[in-house]
């Protein structure tokens, strides 16, 4: 995959060490049409949609057994793989058999869910009740669950020689939705997908919902500016005098670092003219923890990070009264969503073990609201997701489902921290920093292009951490 702005294996040089090992027969084949399937995961209302994301259900899991196929009988076996996310997979396995245990109908009677009493008894007829109050809702997340983890899975064993190729894919696909949005926003007779939110000037991209698309433009935009710190860093490297690493700097914004700079802009923008308050606030704390990453102790390497706070600063100038106004007219805070999240806490304190069923948010909540939230409008997601997935599995498997990903996002936190010149681990961190972010605020990774995107960039630092571990 050749984009004209980027020079990979200058800017990290030990990705190219590990990308002239030789690669499997059909491996670049399947590495394409990963790229493909994310290009395609956005496209559809971001994937929130049956059809959307019926297709990826069958193509990323697909993709992920196809490349097993490519493994048998070569030296790179499944098993070497495991070597790094053996804890995080045997926690998601058990998750997984929970949930299948909540779904079925087998389950012992102090097990099952008192509404399916009261459901046989207003029938008048026998019914086999489950843990979970919709079986129907479960299978559904649950296929959600195993989509992700195949995309976690194939980026995993593909970034081990195209780490920093999946970020720049990543990078270069958010910037086409966010040039698409930017352009649909500007001019509402833009060809655009039914029901897309385009309200006032916001920016939503191919997103139904705002905010869901800023947690999207937050990812793009780390992998973006990951993209242009590394080919700063090839021009930076090596000068002395404060001046002239100011010049190198400058230099290494044109030519082809002018289309990394021009996609940073592209993100920024696109994401500051979503007006998304958790969305920018949380895209904020995955840029600090990506820099964080990535900064040297030396005081001269601070300088391509102090030119970036300067284009922020312009740039929240510039486009950030989208971002005044909705703040101004909000505040920060959401007292509707605070009376959910305590009606979500109630109905966990009533199901604490075996929960309500995993995914059935929508169900549960309605035999719990009450005069604290408006009645005006429905709500099937708690835009807390540690809360519905404590609400969904208990407060046993809930907890080791968050440990699935929190563990990866971790090492690769210390990845990235003991070699700073690996790019994929760092990004890894500052995404799981947005996404962990905003899942506190809203329901962003529940969305399929974010949930997709997100698993791509960790299953890609986590490649980076358990290769030679």
């Amino acid at each position: 995959m050749a984009f004209p702005f980027l020079s990979l294996r200058r800017a990290f040089p030990r990705i190219a060490s590990r990308s002239a090992r030789p690669t499997l027969p059909g491996e670049a084949a399947v590495f394409a049409a990963f790229l493909a399937a994310l290009v395609w995961a956005p496209l559809w209302y971001g994937g929130n949609d049956r059809l959307a994301f019926g297709v990826d259900a069958i193509v990323f899991p697909a993709l992920a057994a196809a490349h097993e196929i490519l493994q048998v009988g070569h030296e790179r076996a499944t098993p070497r793989a495991f070597q790094g996310v053996a804890i995080p997979a045997a926690l998601f396995f058990a998750v997984v058999l929970w949930i299948l245990f909540q779904m079925s109908h087998g389950a012992p009677a102090p097990f099952v869910n008192p509404i399916w009493g009261i459901t046989e008894e207003a029938l008048g007829r026998g019914i086999v009740g489950s843990i979970s109050v919709d079986p129907e809702l479960t299978a559904r997340a649950l296929v959600r669950l195993l989509t992700d983890a195949s995309v976690f899975w194939l980026a995993l064993r593909l970034g081990r020689e195209r780490s920093a190729a999946l970020v720049a894919g990543v990078a270069a696909i958010g910037c086409a939705y966010a040039a698409y949005g930017l352009v649909a926003a500007a001019f509402p007779e833009f060809p655009r997908l039914p029901h897309t939110a385009f309200d006032r000037g916001y920016v939503a991209s191919t997103f139904v919902n705002r905010n869901d698309y800023a947690a999207y433009a937050g990812v793009g935009l780390i992998a973006m500016v990951a993209l242009l710190s590394g080919h700063c860093r090839v021009h930076i490297a090596g000068v002395a005098p404060m001046r002239a690493r100011l010049g190198a700097a400058i230099e290494a914004s044109v030519g082809r670092g002018a289309a990394l700079v021009g996609g940073c802009w592209l993100m920024l923008a696109a994401l500051l003219l979503t007006g998304s308050r958790g969305g920018i606030i949380a895209s904020g704390a995955g840029l600090m923890v990506f820099a964080l990453m990535r900064r040297r102790r030396s005081a001269r390497s601070s300088l391509p990070w102090a030119i970036g706070l300067i284009v922020i600063a312009v740039a929240v100038w510039v486009f950030g009264g989208v971002v005044g106004g909705k703040l101004a007219e909000g505040g920060v805070s959401d007292a509707n969503r605070l009376a959910v999240y305590d009606l979500t806490l109630q109905s966990i304190r009533d199901r604490p073990l075996l929960g309500w069923g995993y995914g059935t948010f929508r169900d549960v909540f309605p035999m719990y609201r009450d005069r604290s939230i408006s009645v005006l409008g429905t709500w099937s997601e708690a835009h807390n997701t540690y809360l519905e997935v404590l609400q969904g599995l208990g407060l046993v498997f809930g907890p080791l489902l968050i440990l699935c990903v929190a563990l990866p996002a971790f090492r690769c936190v210390q990845r990235a921290r003991r070699r700073r010149d690996e790019l994929a681990p760092a990004v890894a961190a500052g995404a799981a920093a947005l996404i962990g972010t905003h899942s506190m605020i809203d329901f962003s990774v529940q969305i399929p292009a974010v949930a997709i995107t997100f698993m791509t960039l960790l299953g890609a630092g986590a490649a980076e951490w358990h290769d030679g571990e």
